[in-house]
Protein backbone atom coordinates (compact mmCIF):
# COMPACT_ATOMS: atom_id res chain seq x y z
CA UNK A 1 0.00 0.00 0.00
CA UNK A 2 1.12 3.42 -0.08
CA UNK A 3 0.00 6.61 0.74
CA UNK A 4 0.34 10.24 -0.17
CA UNK A 5 -1.69 13.52 0.93
CA UNK A 6 -2.37 16.01 -0.55
CA UNK A 7 -4.68 19.39 0.43
CA UNK A 8 -5.88 17.62 3.20
CA UNK A 9 -7.05 15.01 1.37
CA UNK A 10 -4.73 11.09 1.60
CA UNK A 11 -4.48 9.24 -1.96
CA UNK A 12 -4.26 5.49 -1.07
CA UNK A 13 -3.03 3.06 -3.72
CA UNK A 14 -3.60 -0.72 -2.58
CA UNK A 15 -6.48 -3.11 -1.89
CA UNK A 16 -9.99 -2.90 -1.14
CA UNK A 17 -9.01 -3.40 2.19
CA UNK A 18 -6.31 -0.66 2.28
CA UNK A 19 -8.66 1.66 0.74
CA UNK A 20 -10.93 0.73 3.85
CA UNK A 21 -8.41 1.35 6.69
CA UNK A 22 -6.95 4.74 5.21
CA UNK A 23 -10.21 5.95 5.37
CA UNK A 24 -10.50 4.89 9.51
CA UNK A 25 -6.84 6.00 10.35
CA UNK A 26 -8.11 9.94 10.20
CA UNK A 27 -10.78 9.23 13.03
CA UNK A 28 -8.66 7.62 15.43
CA UNK A 29 -8.93 3.66 14.70
CA UNK A 30 -6.00 2.04 15.98
CA UNK A 31 -7.55 -1.81 16.50
CA UNK A 32 -9.59 -4.10 15.09
CA UNK A 33 -12.10 -6.77 16.37
CA UNK A 34 -12.44 -9.64 14.10
CA UNK A 35 -13.13 -13.65 14.03
CA UNK A 36 -11.95 -14.90 10.42
CA UNK A 37 -13.09 -15.15 7.54
CA UNK A 38 -12.06 -15.45 3.88
CA UNK A 39 -14.07 -13.00 2.96
CA UNK A 40 -12.37 -9.91 4.40
CA UNK A 41 -8.56 -11.47 4.47
CA UNK A 42 -7.61 -7.82 2.13
CA UNK A 43 -8.45 -5.98 5.86
CA UNK A 44 -6.22 -8.29 7.68
CA UNK A 45 -3.36 -7.60 5.34
CA UNK A 46 -3.77 -4.09 5.57
CA UNK A 47 -4.09 -4.11 9.67
CA UNK A 48 -0.82 -6.06 9.41
CA UNK A 49 1.34 -3.21 7.43
CA UNK A 50 -0.83 0.19 8.64
CA UNK A 51 0.05 -1.23 12.47
CA UNK A 52 -3.50 -1.52 13.48
CA UNK A 53 -3.95 -4.16 16.27
CA UNK A 54 -6.11 -7.20 15.29
CA UNK A 55 -8.03 -9.08 17.92
CA UNK A 56 -9.83 -11.93 17.17
CA UNK A 57 -12.00 -13.42 19.24
CA UNK A 58 -14.09 -16.68 19.48
CA UNK A 59 -17.60 -15.33 18.27
CA UNK A 60 -18.71 -12.28 16.02
CA UNK A 61 -20.82 -11.04 19.00
CA UNK A 62 -17.64 -10.79 20.68
CA UNK A 63 -16.09 -8.61 18.51
CA UNK A 64 -19.13 -6.67 17.77
CA UNK A 65 -19.03 -5.69 21.60
CA UNK A 66 -15.71 -4.88 21.59
CA UNK A 67 -15.56 -2.50 18.95
CA UNK A 68 -19.41 -0.68 20.47
CA UNK A 69 -17.33 -1.04 24.08
CA UNK A 70 -14.19 1.14 22.44
CA UNK A 71 -16.57 3.50 21.03
CA UNK A 72 -17.89 4.07 24.53
CA UNK A 73 -14.47 4.03 26.49
CA UNK A 74 -12.54 6.51 24.01
CA UNK A 75 -16.05 8.52 22.51
CA UNK A 76 -14.72 7.94 18.54
CA UNK A 77 -15.19 5.38 16.15
CA UNK A 78 -14.86 1.48 17.70
CA UNK A 79 -14.11 -1.05 14.61
CA UNK A 80 -15.30 -4.80 13.93
CA UNK A 81 -15.16 -6.69 10.85
CA UNK A 82 -16.92 -10.29 10.27
CA UNK A 83 -17.64 -12.43 7.36
CA UNK A 84 -20.45 -12.46 5.24
CA UNK A 85 -23.68 -14.26 6.35
CA UNK A 86 -23.44 -15.71 9.59
CA UNK A 87 -20.61 -13.17 10.58
CA UNK A 88 -22.05 -10.02 10.22
CA UNK A 89 -26.12 -11.79 11.55
CA UNK A 90 -23.85 -13.06 15.06
CA UNK A 91 -22.47 -9.25 15.05
CA UNK A 92 -26.70 -8.12 14.78
CA UNK A 93 -27.50 -7.85 19.03
CA UNK A 94 -24.19 -5.87 19.44
CA UNK A 95 -25.40 -3.58 16.49
CA UNK A 96 -28.64 -2.92 18.33
CA UNK A 97 -26.92 -2.25 21.76
CA UNK A 98 -24.98 0.13 19.85
CA UNK A 99 -28.02 1.74 18.50
CA UNK A 100 -29.68 2.22 21.43
CA UNK A 101 -26.62 3.40 23.43
CA UNK A 102 -25.83 5.44 20.88
CA UNK A 103 -22.38 4.09 20.30
CA UNK A 104 -20.61 4.79 16.89
CA UNK A 105 -19.67 1.41 16.25
CA UNK A 106 -18.08 0.33 12.32
CA UNK A 107 -18.89 -3.00 11.56
CA UNK A 108 -17.44 -4.09 8.36
CA UNK A 109 -18.77 -7.06 6.76
CA UNK A 110 -17.52 -9.62 4.06
CA UNK A 111 -19.96 -10.02 1.14
CA UNK A 112 -20.51 -12.43 -1.12
CA UNK A 113 -18.39 -11.46 -4.72
CA UNK A 114 -20.65 -9.16 -6.97
CA UNK A 115 -20.17 -11.09 -10.42
CA UNK A 116 -21.74 -14.42 -8.96
CA UNK A 117 -24.38 -12.70 -6.93
CA UNK A 118 -28.09 -14.28 -7.16
CA UNK A 119 -26.05 -17.97 -7.88
CA UNK A 120 -26.15 -19.12 -4.69
CA UNK A 121 -22.64 -18.22 -3.41
CA UNK A 122 -21.55 -18.92 -0.35
CA UNK A 123 -22.49 -17.76 2.62
CA UNK A 124 -24.72 -14.96 0.29
CA UNK A 125 -26.85 -13.12 1.97
CA UNK A 126 -28.35 -9.22 1.29
CA UNK A 127 -27.35 -7.84 4.91
CA UNK A 128 -28.28 -4.46 3.91
CA UNK A 129 -32.32 -4.62 4.97
CA UNK A 130 -31.46 -6.75 8.35
CA UNK A 131 -29.25 -3.83 9.07
CA UNK A 132 -31.12 -0.93 7.96
CA UNK A 133 -33.49 -0.34 11.44
CA UNK A 134 -30.73 -0.45 13.19
CA UNK A 135 -27.76 1.57 12.07
CA UNK A 136 -27.63 4.87 10.97
CA UNK A 137 -26.03 4.00 7.36
CA UNK A 138 -26.32 0.48 5.87
CA UNK A 139 -24.25 0.61 2.85
CA UNK A 140 -22.60 -1.84 0.26
CA UNK A 141 -19.22 -0.80 -1.63
CA UNK A 142 -19.37 -1.36 -5.22
CA UNK A 143 -16.38 -0.04 -6.84
CA UNK A 144 -12.74 -0.31 -5.36
CA UNK A 145 -12.21 3.34 -6.01
CA UNK A 146 -15.43 4.31 -3.68
CA UNK A 147 -14.39 1.88 -0.86
CA UNK A 148 -12.69 4.69 1.02
CA UNK A 149 -14.94 7.36 0.39
CA UNK A 150 -17.79 4.90 1.60
CA UNK A 151 -15.94 3.41 4.96
CA UNK A 152 -15.39 7.33 5.84
CA UNK A 153 -19.13 8.71 5.23
CA UNK A 154 -20.35 5.77 6.89
CA UNK A 155 -17.84 7.01 10.05
CA UNK A 156 -18.53 10.62 9.85
CA UNK A 157 -22.55 9.42 10.03
CA UNK A 158 -21.52 7.29 12.86
CA UNK A 159 -19.89 10.58 15.29
CA UNK A 160 -22.83 13.05 14.00
CA UNK A 161 -25.35 13.75 16.26
CA UNK A 162 -27.73 11.64 17.63
CA UNK A 163 -24.71 9.28 17.03
CA UNK A 164 -24.71 5.21 16.42
CA UNK A 165 -23.67 2.73 14.57
CA UNK A 166 -23.08 1.90 10.85
CA UNK A 167 -22.63 -0.93 8.50
CA UNK A 168 -20.67 -1.15 5.65
CA UNK A 169 -20.06 -4.35 3.44
CA UNK A 170 -17.74 -4.74 0.47
CA UNK A 171 -18.42 -7.70 -1.91
CA UNK A 172 -15.24 -10.26 -2.15
CA UNK A 173 -14.13 -8.94 -5.71
CA UNK A 174 -14.22 -5.63 -4.59
CA UNK A 175 -12.49 -5.66 -1.16
CA UNK A 176 -9.43 -8.15 -2.82
CA UNK A 177 -9.46 -5.92 -6.26
CA UNK A 178 -6.60 -2.80 -6.42
CA UNK A 179 -7.80 0.11 -5.20
CA UNK A 180 -6.84 3.94 -5.93
CA UNK A 181 -8.80 6.67 -4.50
CA UNK A 182 -8.90 9.35 -2.02
CA UNK A 183 -9.46 9.67 1.29
CA UNK A 184 -11.45 12.71 2.78
CA UNK A 185 -10.18 14.89 5.53
CA UNK A 186 -11.67 14.10 9.11
CA UNK A 187 -14.62 16.96 9.91
CA UNK A 188 -15.44 17.78 13.72
CA UNK A 189 -19.44 16.66 13.42
CA UNK A 190 -20.45 18.84 15.83
CA UNK A 191 -24.16 19.22 17.07
CA UNK A 192 -26.50 21.74 15.72
CA UNK A 193 -26.57 24.76 18.46
CA UNK A 194 -29.99 24.84 20.09
CA UNK A 195 -33.20 27.24 19.87
CA UNK A 196 -31.98 30.32 22.36
CA UNK A 197 -35.62 30.04 23.03
CA UNK A 198 -36.00 26.45 24.26
CA UNK A 199 -32.88 27.39 26.84
CA UNK A 200 -34.43 30.47 27.77
CA UNK A 201 -37.48 28.61 28.51
CA UNK A 202 -35.75 25.84 30.31
CA UNK A 203 -33.87 28.58 32.70
CA UNK A 204 -36.81 30.20 33.16
CA UNK A 205 -38.60 26.98 34.11
CA UNK A 206 -36.08 25.81 36.95
CA UNK A 207 -35.56 29.21 38.35
CA UNK A 208 -38.82 29.13 40.49
CA UNK A 209 -38.43 25.65 41.16
CA UNK A 210 -38.29 24.67 45.03
CA UNK A 211 -37.30 21.04 44.24
CA UNK A 212 -35.84 20.93 40.93
CA UNK A 213 -33.32 17.50 40.07
CA UNK A 214 -31.03 16.93 36.84
CA UNK A 215 -31.10 13.05 35.41
CA UNK A 216 -27.68 13.23 33.32
CA UNK A 217 -27.92 10.45 31.09
CA UNK A 218 -25.19 9.28 28.57
CA UNK A 219 -25.34 11.46 25.29
CA UNK A 220 -24.14 14.13 27.65
CA UNK A 221 -20.98 12.32 27.71
CA UNK A 222 -20.99 11.71 23.82
CA UNK A 223 -21.19 15.17 23.58
CA UNK A 224 -17.77 15.65 25.55
CA UNK A 225 -20.43 18.23 28.39
CA UNK A 226 -19.49 16.90 31.56
CA UNK A 227 -17.92 20.31 32.24
CA UNK A 228 -20.83 22.23 31.12
CA UNK A 229 -22.91 20.28 33.54
CA UNK A 230 -20.47 20.61 36.43
CA UNK A 231 -21.33 24.22 35.72
CA UNK A 232 -24.92 24.49 35.38
CA UNK A 233 -25.41 22.24 38.74
CA UNK A 234 -23.09 24.46 40.69
CA UNK A 235 -24.41 27.57 39.08
CA UNK A 236 -28.10 26.35 39.89
CA UNK A 237 -27.41 24.41 42.84
CA UNK A 238 -29.25 21.35 41.12
CA UNK A 239 -29.01 17.58 42.45
CA UNK A 240 -28.02 15.40 39.95
CA UNK A 241 -28.56 11.79 39.24
CA UNK A 242 -27.43 9.60 36.80
CA UNK A 243 -27.52 6.85 34.33
CA UNK A 244 -25.79 4.93 31.37
CA UNK A 245 -22.79 6.81 30.22
CA UNK A 246 -23.76 9.64 32.20
CA UNK A 247 -22.73 7.74 35.89
CA UNK A 248 -19.10 10.14 36.33
CA UNK A 249 -19.70 12.98 34.93
CA UNK A 250 -19.99 14.11 38.53
CA UNK A 251 -17.88 12.53 40.60
CA UNK A 252 -20.08 10.00 43.30
CA UNK A 253 -18.52 12.35 46.49
CA UNK A 254 -19.60 15.52 44.80
CA UNK A 255 -22.09 17.13 46.59
CA UNK A 256 -24.71 17.69 44.25
CA UNK A 257 -24.30 14.04 42.96
CA UNK A 258 -26.89 11.53 44.32
CA UNK A 259 -27.73 7.76 43.33
CA UNK A 260 -29.66 6.51 46.28
CA UNK A 261 -32.57 8.55 46.19
CA UNK A 262 -34.26 9.17 42.98
CA UNK A 263 -37.43 7.59 44.27
CA UNK A 264 -37.81 10.66 45.70
CA UNK A 265 -38.26 12.35 42.38
CA UNK A 266 -41.58 10.88 41.57
CA UNK A 267 -43.04 12.02 45.01
CA UNK A 268 -41.28 15.11 46.15
CA UNK A 269 -39.83 17.09 43.46
CA UNK A 270 -41.51 19.63 40.92
CA UNK A 271 -39.06 19.76 38.24
CA UNK A 272 -37.20 17.29 36.62
CA UNK A 273 -34.51 17.95 33.73
CA UNK A 274 -33.41 15.36 31.69
CA UNK A 275 -30.61 15.79 29.60
CA UNK A 276 -29.06 13.43 27.01
CA UNK A 277 -31.24 10.91 27.82
CA UNK A 278 -34.63 9.29 26.58
CA UNK A 279 -37.49 8.96 28.40
CA UNK A 280 -37.92 5.50 28.62
CA UNK A 281 -38.63 2.78 30.71
CA UNK A 282 -35.45 3.53 33.18
CA UNK A 283 -37.17 6.83 33.65
CA UNK A 284 -40.82 5.76 34.14
CA UNK A 285 -41.40 7.12 30.46
CA UNK A 286 -41.24 10.59 31.81
CA UNK A 287 -43.72 10.48 34.54
CA UNK A 288 -42.11 11.76 36.96
CA UNK A 289 -45.35 11.96 39.56
CA UNK A 290 -46.57 16.06 39.64
CA UNK A 291 -43.63 17.02 38.59
CA UNK A 292 -42.98 19.03 35.12
CA UNK A 293 -40.59 17.73 32.98
CA UNK A 294 -37.74 19.07 30.87
CA UNK A 295 -36.70 16.81 28.19
CA UNK A 296 -32.91 18.11 26.66
CA UNK A 297 -31.45 16.00 23.58
CA UNK A 298 -28.69 16.43 21.26
CA UNK A 299 -30.65 15.95 17.99
CA UNK A 300 -34.76 17.28 17.61
CA UNK A 301 -35.11 13.58 16.19
CA UNK A 302 -34.67 12.35 20.04
CA UNK A 303 -37.60 14.24 21.25
CA UNK A 304 -40.20 12.45 23.02
CA UNK A 305 -43.32 11.93 21.40
CA UNK A 306 -45.58 10.06 24.05
CA UNK A 307 -44.69 12.24 27.32
CA UNK A 308 -45.68 16.02 28.00
CA UNK A 309 -42.74 18.25 28.64
CA UNK A 310 -42.81 21.49 29.60
CA UNK A 311 -39.32 22.71 27.67
CA UNK A 312 -37.43 20.22 24.57
CA UNK A 313 -34.46 22.29 23.91
CA UNK A 314 -32.13 20.13 21.31
CA UNK A 315 -28.71 20.51 20.31
CA UNK A 316 -25.17 21.00 21.74
CA UNK A 317 -25.32 19.76 24.98
CA UNK A 318 -22.66 21.39 26.66
CA UNK A 319 -23.43 24.86 24.82
CA UNK A 320 -27.19 23.70 26.19
CA UNK A 321 -26.39 23.29 29.77
CA UNK A 322 -23.94 26.61 29.13
CA UNK A 323 -27.19 28.30 28.35
CA UNK A 324 -29.55 27.50 31.06
CA UNK A 325 -26.55 28.75 33.26
CA UNK A 326 -25.83 31.85 31.31
CA UNK A 327 -30.01 32.23 31.47
CA UNK A 328 -30.56 31.70 35.32
CA UNK A 329 -31.64 33.44 37.67
CA UNK A 330 -32.40 32.48 41.21
CA UNK A 331 -35.44 32.82 42.47
CA UNK A 332 -36.02 29.92 44.74
CA UNK A 333 -33.52 28.62 47.65
CA UNK A 334 -32.70 25.24 46.89
CA UNK A 335 -30.70 24.54 49.68
CA UNK A 336 -33.46 23.08 51.95
CA UNK A 337 -34.35 20.39 49.07
CA UNK A 338 -30.79 19.47 48.93
CA UNK A 339 -30.58 18.82 52.61
CA UNK A 340 -33.49 16.72 52.58
CA UNK A 341 -31.75 14.98 49.57
CA UNK A 342 -28.58 14.86 51.03
CA UNK A 343 -30.50 13.36 54.53
CA UNK A 344 -32.05 10.62 52.68
CA UNK A 345 -28.93 9.52 51.09
CA UNK A 346 -27.37 9.48 53.89
CA UNK A 347 -29.38 7.23 55.66
CA UNK A 348 -29.27 4.74 52.50
CA UNK A 349 -25.70 4.75 52.11
CA UNK A 350 -25.47 3.93 55.77
CA UNK A 351 -27.70 0.76 55.68
CA UNK A 352 -25.75 -0.39 52.83
CA UNK A 353 -22.71 -0.41 55.18
CA UNK A 354 -24.41 -2.49 57.57
CA UNK A 355 -24.98 -5.02 54.30
CA UNK A 356 -22.03 -4.53 52.41
CA UNK A 357 -19.78 -5.29 55.64
CA UNK A 358 -21.69 -8.31 56.73
CA UNK A 359 -20.66 -12.15 55.66
CA UNK A 360 -23.20 -14.38 54.71
CA UNK A 361 -23.16 -17.94 53.92
CA UNK A 362 -24.33 -18.45 50.82
CA UNK A 363 -22.33 -15.11 49.89
CA UNK A 364 -24.73 -12.69 49.33
CA UNK A 365 -23.84 -9.21 46.29
CA UNK A 366 -24.32 -6.31 48.79
CA UNK A 367 -20.45 -8.38 50.64
CA UNK A 368 -19.42 -9.03 47.18
CA UNK A 369 -19.68 -5.09 46.38
CA UNK A 370 -18.75 -4.20 49.98
CA UNK A 371 -14.99 -6.56 49.27
CA UNK A 372 -14.95 -5.23 45.53
CA UNK A 373 -15.59 -1.05 46.83
CA UNK A 374 -12.55 -1.62 48.89
CA UNK A 375 -10.22 -1.84 45.95
CA UNK A 376 -11.54 -0.08 43.23
CA UNK A 377 -9.67 2.76 42.17
CA UNK A 378 -11.09 6.25 41.20
CA UNK A 379 -10.61 5.20 38.06
CA UNK A 380 -11.47 1.61 37.57
CA UNK A 381 -13.05 0.59 34.53
CA UNK A 382 -16.48 -1.88 36.10
CA UNK A 383 -18.26 -3.41 33.55
CA UNK A 384 -21.63 -5.09 34.32
CA UNK A 385 -23.36 -7.91 32.57
CA UNK A 386 -25.76 -9.51 33.55
CA UNK A 387 -28.87 -9.02 35.45
CA UNK A 388 -29.60 -10.00 38.91
CA UNK A 389 -26.51 -9.94 40.16
CA UNK A 390 -25.23 -6.75 38.11
CA UNK A 391 -28.45 -4.28 39.84
CA UNK A 392 -26.34 -4.95 42.64
CA UNK A 393 -23.34 -3.35 41.22
CA UNK A 394 -25.60 -0.72 39.73
CA UNK A 395 -26.54 0.31 42.88
CA UNK A 396 -23.54 -0.34 44.88
CA UNK A 397 -20.59 0.59 43.13
CA UNK A 398 -19.99 4.01 42.68
CA UNK A 399 -18.33 6.33 39.68
CA UNK A 400 -16.15 8.76 39.79
CA UNK A 401 -14.43 9.69 36.07
CA UNK A 402 -16.64 9.65 32.75
CA UNK A 403 -16.35 6.38 30.87
CA UNK A 404 -16.06 4.57 34.06
CA UNK A 405 -18.94 2.28 34.18
CA UNK A 406 -19.86 0.00 31.10
CA UNK A 407 -23.24 -1.64 31.04
CA UNK A 408 -25.53 -3.47 28.71
CA UNK A 409 -27.47 -0.07 28.26
CA UNK A 410 -31.30 0.15 27.07
CA UNK A 411 -31.03 -2.84 24.78
CA UNK A 412 -30.39 -5.15 27.83
CA UNK A 413 -28.63 -7.73 25.63
CA UNK A 414 -26.85 -9.83 27.57
CA UNK A 415 -22.89 -11.32 26.72
CA UNK A 416 -21.54 -8.42 26.17
CA UNK A 417 -18.88 -8.62 28.67
CA UNK A 418 -15.68 -10.12 27.33
CA UNK A 419 -16.08 -7.86 24.26
CA UNK A 420 -16.58 -5.06 26.65
CA UNK A 421 -13.51 -6.33 29.28
CA UNK A 422 -11.22 -6.79 25.93
CA UNK A 423 -11.82 -3.30 24.79
CA UNK A 424 -11.49 -1.32 27.90
CA UNK A 425 -7.73 -3.37 28.98
CA UNK A 426 -6.53 -2.24 24.84
CA UNK A 427 -8.71 1.85 25.41
CA UNK A 428 -7.63 1.98 29.46
CA UNK A 429 -4.40 0.05 30.00
CA UNK A 430 -3.49 1.37 32.84
CA UNK A 431 -6.80 1.58 34.91
CA UNK A 432 -8.02 -1.43 36.60
CA UNK A 433 -10.50 -3.42 34.97
CA UNK A 434 -13.29 -5.71 36.80
CA UNK A 435 -15.67 -7.46 35.09
CA UNK A 436 -18.98 -8.21 36.71
CA UNK A 437 -20.85 -11.35 35.53
CA UNK A 438 -24.10 -13.06 36.37
CA UNK A 439 -23.88 -16.90 35.60
CA UNK A 440 -26.73 -16.77 33.19
CA UNK A 441 -25.02 -13.81 31.31
CA UNK A 442 -21.11 -15.79 31.74
CA UNK A 443 -22.99 -18.42 29.70
CA UNK A 444 -23.53 -16.30 26.55
CA UNK A 445 -19.16 -15.53 25.76
CA UNK A 446 -17.46 -16.98 28.86
CA UNK A 447 -15.19 -18.91 26.25
CA UNK A 448 -13.98 -15.37 25.64
CA UNK A 449 -11.97 -15.48 28.58
CA UNK A 450 -9.38 -17.49 25.85
CA UNK A 451 -9.01 -14.31 24.17
CA UNK A 452 -8.00 -12.33 27.34
CA UNK A 453 -5.67 -14.65 27.65
CA UNK A 454 -4.02 -15.06 24.14
CA UNK A 455 -3.65 -10.87 23.55
CA UNK A 456 -2.76 -10.86 27.44
CA UNK A 457 -5.22 -8.47 28.41
CA UNK A 458 -5.48 -9.00 32.48
CA UNK A 459 -9.04 -8.16 33.71
CA UNK A 460 -10.41 -9.45 37.16
CA UNK A 461 -13.75 -11.45 36.61
CA UNK A 462 -16.77 -12.41 39.01
CA UNK A 463 -19.44 -14.31 38.91
CA UNK A 464 -22.05 -14.28 41.00
CA UNK A 465 -23.46 -17.74 40.69
CA UNK A 466 -26.93 -17.76 41.29
CA UNK A 467 -27.76 -20.83 40.05
CA UNK A 468 -30.75 -19.77 37.48
CA UNK A 469 -32.10 -16.49 36.01
CA UNK A 470 -32.75 -14.82 38.84
CA UNK A 471 -34.33 -11.72 37.40
CA UNK A 472 -37.03 -14.62 36.09
CA UNK A 473 -36.93 -16.95 38.59
CA UNK A 474 -38.61 -14.56 41.40
CA UNK A 475 -41.46 -13.66 38.97
CA UNK A 476 -42.13 -16.67 37.82
CA UNK A 477 -42.40 -18.22 41.02
CA UNK A 478 -44.63 -14.94 42.43
CA UNK A 479 -46.81 -15.79 39.69
CA UNK A 480 -46.91 -19.67 38.47
CA UNK A 481 -45.87 -20.95 41.90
Amino acid sequence: MTETTTRGRARVEGHGGDAALAALAGFGVTEMFTLSGGHVFPLYDAAVRAGVRIVDVRHEQTAAFAAEATAKLTRRPGLAVVTAGPGVTNAMSAVASAYFSGAPLVLIGGRAPATTWGRGGLQELDHLPLLASITKRAVTATDPAEVAATVHAAASAALAPHRGPVFVDVPMDVIFAPATGDVPAVEPSPADPPDPAEVARAADLIAPAERPAVIAGSDLYWGNAEHALLRLAETARLPVFANGLGRGLLPADHDLAFSRTRSLLKREADLVVVLGTPLDFRLGFGDFGGAAVIHAVDDPGRRARHAVTAAAPAGDLAALCDGIAAGYAPHADHERWLLRLRAAEQVARAAEQEQMARPTDPIRPAYVYGQLRRRLARDAVVIGDGGDFVSYAGKYVDSYQPGCWLDPGPYGCLGTGLGYAAAARIARPDSQVVLLLGDGAAGFSLLDVDTLVRHRLPVVLIVGNNGGWGLEKHPMQAIYG
